[in-house]
């Protein structure tokens, strides 16, 4: 683990992403849909002054305002066309309930959005978008995590969502999106992370780093950061990482390694609870017991 003070860590962390735009937030509202235990609102994001960020909000209709609320963040898997409708229309390795029914259920709203080239964003090459944005001092992560980042001020800007209960859930690079959300936005108070809690440096080691889309690789990351030092980022909060051992995306040593200094981190603040790592005999897959484990945590946490 690097020794360096939470907050600089946090400020160095958000320091590899690259040059990030600064603009004003603005949101427009397209349509709303009845699905039966919640309202669908199909909004139009500006989050980051280059492009319109199309997102999902769910609002539960049996639930009292103000909501608590979580940012859902897609996976890959290359289904560019899926992006935020993976809220309502689960991928292929994912459980087969849409989490936008089960967390209505739960009386927990949603947002999810387009990431570049996922979605109504979708029509470019990742690799292409990747290689401009280096060119112009951008970094491909960078930019998506950054307009999570903003999402969450989407978020706290609702009259009818609660900001003292905002979590953060996604699977595959939804999962890292999460992590890195909790790791720099405080406003997180819960993180969910599904199938790629991946330790750098054993995924190395195995000689798998093409695992990854080329949108996860940072210049310079490995230089100040750990997977362990980012997550010890979230740490007072409440984090729950799931994973299966067969899956060659987040090696088994490395699941070993992050949980031994995480579990460190949070007996050293006094929060042993806070952080959990469950382990399941399955590859990279959300099993019904895992989804199980998952929304159970929330319920409990959020």
């Amino acid at each position: 683990m690097n020794n360096i003070p939470v907050e600089k860590s946090r400020e160095k962390l958000y320091s590899l992403l690259g040059d990030l735009p600064n603009t004003p937030l603005s949101a427009k509202l397209v349509a709303e849909d009845d699905m039966g235990n919640y309202i669908l609102e199909h909004l139009i994001l500006d989050l980051n002054g280059f492009e319109n960020v199309p997102a999902f909000f769910t609002r539960p209709k049996n639930a009292q305002k103000p909501y608590p609320v979580v940012l859902f963040s897609h996976s890959h898997g290359g289904f560019y066309h899926m992006g935020k409708n993976e809220l309502l229309h689960p991928a292929p390795y994912m459980y087969k309930k849409p989490y936008a029914q089960v967390l209505s259920e739960m009386g927990i709203a949603c947002l999810a959005i387009d990431h570049w080239c996922f979605g109504e964003r979708s029509g470019r090459s990742e690799q292409e978008t990747f290689r401009s944005m280096i060119w112009k001092g951008q970094v491909m992560w960078g930019m998506m995590v950054y307009d999570s980042l903003r999402a969450v001020d989407y978020i706290v800007s609702r009259p009818d969502t609660d900001n003292s209960r905002i979590g953060a859930l996604g699977m595959s690079m939804g999962s890292s999106m999460s992590i890195w959300v909790a790791a720099l936005d405080t406003r997180i108070k819960t993180c969910v992370d599904i199938c790629c809690l991946t330790d750098f440096e054993e995924l190395e080691k195995q000689g798998n780093l093409s695992a990854h889309g080329i949108f996860y690789y940072v210049p310079s990351l490995t230089k100040y950061f750990s997977m362990a030092d980012i997550n010890a980022l979230i740490a007072p909060r409440a984090h729950l990482s799931t994973a299966g051992v067969y899956d060659n995306l987040t090696p088994v040593a490395g699941l070993a390694k992050i949980e031994k200094e995480l579990k460190d981190v949070y007996a050293r603040i006094g929060e042993p609870e806070n952080f959990i790592l469950k382990t399941y005999p399955c590859g990279h897959l959300e099993t019904r017991e895992m989804r199980e484990d998952v929304l159970e945590y929330i319920r409990h946490k959020l």
